[in-house]
């Protein structure tokens, strides 16, 4: 027994000496290696990794973001999203002809309508009950009705529209209302996470997630010259009912409100558009102050530049947006800017479209100074402008202004809103003085109302020139009605 234990104590020895050379051994081949290869510069090293097919491994330094939490922005945002249903009444015209100017003397006048009712949402911005919503879907309604998130129904007075921005402004006689606050759409970065809130498919209060997915979007959807169109684009869920409603931030704030979709079967397919927020302040604001929106221009023909245009005009590159002409007497003239310029961007923000050009100025009023950065010979330059409106002046216009038309010769005024309710009419120019023109000479008296020109609903001076702007042919029709309640229409040649 004693032996077998010398033994076995013998071979422990010597089995561990042995392990302990393997290890030193391990240790000196390693460093032998190590060194050899610590030369080896990084083209070398390159040349391995694309000799075995292995690309180089980038370490990034960035930390992954945490998960997106939206649970209180969508808490915060349901009780200020309202369900709109509006109701319009459908009158037919058949006994215009015969009873003519004699409606007034009938307590009875024989009408035969009917009754339509459409769904949207709107947004409460202010706890006194100012509700911000899609114009097409108040237009025309001769009834709206409101619904708060807690089941709660009241009905809405239209303040003001925009048919270019397609906003209008609401009103409830309601106090303490939640309401949401306003973020800065400029702001806004492609990729964020944002929300859409509304009522799609009559489904009260609805929340959709997804991301920013481009910004300044064009979709050509508003029709007119003068609309506005530069669209925050998501792929959050949007469907009809939607129209009105808030896109928000992760912070609950107002970015945008949901307008439009892109989809060839008239539901969600990917895309959704919502209008900035700062557009809705800005309509807002105006709407309140003076009954319409004030436009600045900055008096320039602006075109997009693409590759091909690029090459024909030999620039550069295509960043940016070329001037193909300038008005006379603009904001734009009287600063220096002309032809052949290429705009870089606005008071600092970038301008690579018309839709984002046309985002940035309207968010400004006429008699804003602008810094409108350009390149001119391959030099960079800033001009101060002064934005002016149609008029070619820096005065606001308000709703209560009445204003001259050239082409119909005509002293045309908004229609106050008691009159539209006794007309049953949600839009018009009333006719002040006739000064010759096209009217005039169609027999057209003082007094009649223009509710459409060129299949154009026509409600402000900017609306009136967009309308006529879209004349083809030379024929303008014009639909309207008289103060007895008596609806024409008219074709004009030019």
């Amino acid at each position: 027994m004693r032996y077998m234990k010398t033994t076995s104590t013998t071979k422990s020895i010597i089995g561990g000496a042995v392990g302990a050379l393997l290890v030193l051994l391990t240790i000196f081949i390693y460093s032998e290696y190590k060194g050899n290869t610590s030369g080896l510069t990084d083209t070398n090293l390159n040349k391995v990794s694309a000799n075995n097919h292995i690309p180089p491994i980038h370490q990034s330094n960035n930390v992954p973001q945490q998960a997106v939490d939206l649970t209180y922005a969508a808490e915060k945002s349901l009780d200020a999203v309202v369900h709109i249903k509006t109701q319009i009444i459908a009158r037919t015209n058949s006994y215009d002809d015969f009873f003519g100017q004699f409606k007034e003397y009938f307590h009875q006048y024989p009408q035969r309508q009917n009754s339509y009712v459409a769904f949207g949402s709107g947004v409460i911005i202010s706890s006194d009950g100012y509700i911000v919503t899609n114009n097409h879907v108040i237009d025309g309604a001769d009834k709206i009705s409101i619904t708060f998130n807690d089941e709660r129904e009241t009905e809405a007075e239209v303040i003001g529209v925009d048919p270019s921005t397609d906003l209008a402004l609401i009103k409830v006689n309601e106090d303490e209302l939640p309401y949401l606050t306003f973020g800065n759409s400029d702001d806004v970065k492609i990729g964020e996470w944002v929300l859409a809130v509304g009522n799609p498919f009559d489904l009260n209060s609805t929340v959709t997630a997804g991301i920013v997915s481009a910004k300044a979007r064009n979709i050509n959807i508003l029709g007119g010259q003068s609309s506005i169109e530069s669209f925050i684009q998501t792929d959050a869920v949007v469907n009809r009912g939607n129209s009105g409603g808030a896109l928000v931030n992760t912070v609950g704030e107002l970015v945008g409100i949901n307008a439009a979709i892109a989809s060839h079967t008239g539901v969600y397919e990917g895309y959704s558009f919502a209008i900035p927020v700062n557009i809705v302040a800005k309509v807002v604001n105006d709407i309140m102050e003076y009954g319409e929106t004030q436009r600045g221009y900055l008096g320039v023909q602006i075109q997009d530049i693409n590759a091909d245009f690029a090459e024909a005009n030999n620039l550069k590159d295509v960043n940016g947006i070329f001037v193909a002409s300038v008005v006379e007497k603009s904001g734009a003239h009287d600063a220096g800017i002309t032809q052949g310029d290429i705009i870089l961007s606005i008071n600092g923000k970038k301008t690579n479209s018309l839709s984002s050009l046309l985002g940035l100025i309207a968010q400004y009023n006429p008699g804003t100074v602008v810094t409108v950065e350009i390149i001119r010979d391959n030099k960079v330059m800033d001009f101060n402008v002064t934005l002016k409106n149609k008029n070619g002046t820096t005065l606001a216009i308000k709703s209560s202004d009445s204003f001259y038309n050239d082409l119909l010769g005509a002293d045309l005024k908004q229609v106050s809103i008691e009159e539209l309710k006794k007309l049953n009419i949600s839009n018009g120019l009333k006719i002040n003085t006739l000064k010759g023109g096209i009217l005039n000479k169609s027999g057209i008296i003082k007094g009649f109302i223009i509710t459409e020109i060129n299949g154009e609903r026509v409600n402000s001076q900017d609306n009136l020139l967009s309308a006529l702007n879209n004349t083809q042919r030379n024929i303008i029709r014009l639909k309207g009605v008289y103060p007895n309640g008596v609806r024409v229409s008219y074709e004009f040649m030019l």
